[in-house]
């Protein structure tokens, strides 16, 4: 999964300076749609992580039934806050 690509995908443009705030709000719900009925697990976790990265990312819990997903999601959080 390219980011770029993703971007391009869900808001029209790599560049996510450049978007709305209504392109920015339709781009999340769109990526959100998809993320809930993707069933591929690699790809579902790179939509959650994008989602997050955009701060609408579902909780945990939600997300992810299997506790090892949840555990690497915790992982990826911890990264990108620091």
């Amino acid at each position: 999964m390219d980011l770029d690509d993703q971007f391009r995908h869900y808001f029209g443009t790599d560049d996510l300076a450049s978007v709305s705030p209504e392109g920015m709000a339709a781009g999340i719900e769109r990526m959100q749609v998809a993320f809930g009925l993707e069933t591929d697990r690699p790809r579902r976790f790179a939509l959650w992580t994008l989602l997050y990265m955009l701060g609408a990312a579902p909780d945990l819990d939600v997300a992810f039934e299997d506790e090892a997903d949840r555990n690497a999601a915790r992982d990826v959080m911890d990264m990108l806050d620091e």
